[in-house]
């Protein structure tokens, strides 16, 4: 070959190289993460979803796209930010919480979701069963509102003295009204009365807390709120301030210095997560892929916020927790 043929040759190699960068990269399938929260605050969770795709195979910027889209606490900007996502024909939508899930399932019946809900989503409508979801949703089930009960309980023993309770809902979120009825039932079986306070936005925590130990409630039950886990370090400060014991369910509130928690891992419900979106990405469908039930459970006891509250935590209850921050 000649010289100046083997340039040229080269030269429109070299050309279409950029050409054939740029069509990878938009061949790469893109995934929808569409959460109530917002960044700053989800990093752990974001981090057990990213671990799940690894681990079928798929990395963030090498062989799949994760477009993040954060509603910040604020639920009526949810459909638009679902809407979008089908808009942009993404390929699965990955919905956490109630009100992301309806936004997402309102927004495509053909874009596959898979869903992280503590709601029962038989019941919440999201799909047929468990076994056989039909439909383009499947995902995790988290049993937030179940474990209201076990709160009620924890919180129970700690102070068994105590014959009333407050309980923080935020009602804008479709299962507010089922986590308060199940609760207070509960409470009147258990001889505990459970008054209901609301707040969706910072201001209103704030006024929430203040009616509370005005009150002189002696224990406060946090509702299960993607909006409420956004607001932890807000709503373990106002605890702190106030001197109200307060149980909630993640252990995210712990970490940031919540007295106790009892609930599932969230970290390992994404990366559950996660490994659904891969599977996916593979071939499978939402409707062959049974609703996974969360089977990581943790109690976690800050006992430097106890001291701080000046109480002391029964042996059995010490026990029994899988973590004990010191």
């Amino acid at each position: 070959m000649r010289r100046r043929e083997f340039i040229t040759l080269l030269g429109g190699a070299a050309a279409a190289w950029p050409l054939a960068a740029r069509a990878q990269q938009s061949a790469m399938p893109v995934v929808g993460f569409l959460s109530s929260g917002s960044p700053t605050l989800w990093v752990s969770f974001v981090a057990g979803f990213r671990q799940g795709l690894n681990e079928t195979g798929f990395i963030d910027g090498q062989n799949v796209t994760i477009e993040y889209h954060w509603a910040e606490g604020r639920y009526d900007r949810l459909p638009m930010l679902a809407a979008d996502l089908a808009r942009r024909q993404v390929e699965v939508i990955v919905a956490g919480g109630p009100p992301a899930i309806h936004a997402a399932k309102a927004a495509t019946s053909a874009i596959p979701i898979v869903f992280t809900s503590g709601d029962d989503p038989v019941q919440a409508g999201f799909v047929v069963s468990f076994n056989r979801p039909g439909g383009n949703l499947t995902g995790v089930h988290l049993f937030l509102t179940e474990l209201n009960t076990k709160k009620l309980g924890l919180m129970r023993d700690l102070l068994p003295q105590v014959k009333v309770m407050a309980m923080l809902l935020n009602p804008t979120n479709q299962n507010a009204d089922p986590q308060s009825k199940e609760l207070q039932a509960v409470g009147r079986a258990l001889g505990v009365q459970i008054d209901i306070f609301n707040a969706s936005s910072e201001s209103e925590i704030d006024a929430a807390f203040i009616s509370i130990a005005q009150q002189q409630f002696s224990a406060l039950i946090v509702g299960n709120d993607p909006f409420f886990v956004g607001r932890r370090e807000q709503l373990v400060a106002l605890a702190a301030r106030h001197a109200i014991p307060v149980v909630y369910d993640l252990r995210e509130y712990a970490d940031a210095g919540g007295l106790m928690t009892y609930g599932t891992n969230l970290k390992n419900s994404y990366r559950q997560a996660g490994i659904y979106v891969g599977r996916i990405l593979k071939g499978e469908k939402p409707a062959d892929l049974p609703v996974l039930r969360s089977t990581k459970f943790e109690f976690v006891i800050n006992l430097k916020t106890a001291k701080a509250l000046g109480l002391t935590f029964p042996p059995g209850l010490l026990a029994i927790a899988d973590e004990v921050i010191e």
